[in-house]
């Protein structure tokens, strides 16, 4: 119970910080409005393309504005030092962990809500037949992604220009999401749904999950004290 609390507090801290200044939010949000609005020049709309590419032009979105939200993970702590202040306090170094990664999953799903919006209206994109896949298969994604971030991104935090050693750590241990959703994605869409594809790659990305929520929680400790 004492962790729940622990937990929830930095949840709420990253939530109303983020409340105040909008930074994480408008700057993903800009970025995927910017990608969707340059590949509705480069692809026409229900063409054979975009059937194609689609899954992958989407989640190449989710992913890149993602970075930008976990590159502000540890940010406000890093410039007010906020973080010695949190590691003397009596509360536990996991919960500062598991509340920054709900928070950015919470972030993610926000953005990419509305991404995925805007991107079934300006590609026609026909997604709210099978939305019920669609958001089985963003959370699971979105929550394998948050998991490893959160923890790159303390590791990154003390290096010299961290915001280019993020995505150099993160997008190859990410890897596995990034294949598994757009797989799982291609096969939501495909005519008839490859439900057997689908479901193969769902169970992916819950083994990544479980995997990559389980090692940051024994290894944060480590992290921090580094």
């Amino acid at each position: 119970m004492k962790f729940f609390n622990q937990t929830t507090t930095v949840l709420m801290k990253e939530i109303l910080s983020e409340y105040k200044t909008k930074d994480v939010l408008i700057s993903m949000l800009l970025f995927g409005l910017l990608v969707i609005l340059m590949f509705n020049f480069a692809f026409e709309p229900d063409s054979e393309e975009i059937r194609n590419f689609g899954p992958g032009l989407l989640w190449m979105t989710f992913i890149f504005s993602g970075l930008l939200g976990m590159n502000r993970t540890f940010a406000g702590e890093k410039e007010n030092k906020v973080l010695e202040g949190l590691m003397l306090s009596p509360i536990s170094w996991n919960s500062i962990y598991l509340g920054k990664m709900l928070a950015n999953l919470l972030f993610m799903l926000l953005a990419e809500s509305i991404i995925l919006c805007l991107f079934s209206l300006f590609f026609n994109y026909a997604i709210w037949p099978r939305i019920e896949w669609m958001a089985i298969i963003t959370f699971l994604g979105t929550l394998g992604f948050s998991a490893v971030g959160t923890l790159l991104a303390a590791v990154s935090m003390n290096t010299r220009m961290s915001e280019v050693m993020l995505p150099i750590l993160l997008l190859p241990l990410a890897l596995p999401v990034i294949l598994s959703v757009v797989l799982a994605t291609t096969a939501n869409f495909s005519t008839p749904t490859d439900q057997n594809s689908m479901i193969f790659w769902i169970k992916v990305l819950i083994a990544y999950d479980v995997i990559f929520i389980t090692v940051p929680l024994m290894l944060f400790d480590y992290v921090l004290e580094e």
